[in-house]
């Protein structure tokens, strides 16, 4: 069986700084172990990494959330420590959800899996872009491995995925 994971913006500025929470904090242990058992595996790893440049606050996001985040090659930028493999992929997307999906080869693939910060902006968007392309792979979204700005919101988030058939695991 030949899976995906998709490690949505488990980047430093959105565990450990600007816009960090204790909640993506918490589910550090259960993403490394999910991407651990992906290694083992030998699936593919995809990191997305939400990227902005020197003017994000004069970009429609930016007056709408003006704190600049995720600024390409900043510290804030990487990934968490002690998350990243190799061999992995890493897609830098402008927004929420990346729509050039079509641009990774998923042929044969049997599963596509998200995990990642936060599931009401960017996990959803990207579950719901992928289900939309991709309509005969299943996928999957393990909450234990997910963190929204606000619990409700997770939970809301959740229950949008699971009504648009994406199986949500790990609640």
């Amino acid at each position: 069986m030949k899976k995906v994971l998709i490690v949505v913006d488990m980047q430093n500025d959105f565990v450990h700084g600007c816009l960090g929470s204790e909640e993506a904090r918490s589910i550090l242990p259960n993403v490394k172990k999910k991407i651990s058992e992906y290694q083992k595996n030998g699936d593919t790893i995809i990191f997305t990494r939400d990227t902005h440049d020197e003017n994000y606050l004069q970009s429609q996001e930016g007056k709408n959330l003006p704190v600049p985040h995720c600024i390409l090659g900043t510290d804030g930028w990487k990934i968490a420590d002690g998350l990243e493999v190799e061999n992995c992929q890493y897609i830098d997307k402008p927004s929420f959800g990346w729509i050039h999906w079509d641009n990774i080869n998923f042929d044969d693939i049997d599963e596509i899996e998200l995990i990642g910060v936060c599931t009401d902006i960017c996990v959803v968007s990207n579950a719901l872009i992928l289900k939309a392309m991709f309509p005969e792979i299943p996928i999957t979204v393990d909450a234990s491995c997910c963190a929204g700005v606000t619990a409700e919101k997770h939970h809301a988030a959740l229950q949008t995925m699971e009504s648009c058939q994406i199986h949500v695991i790990g609640e």
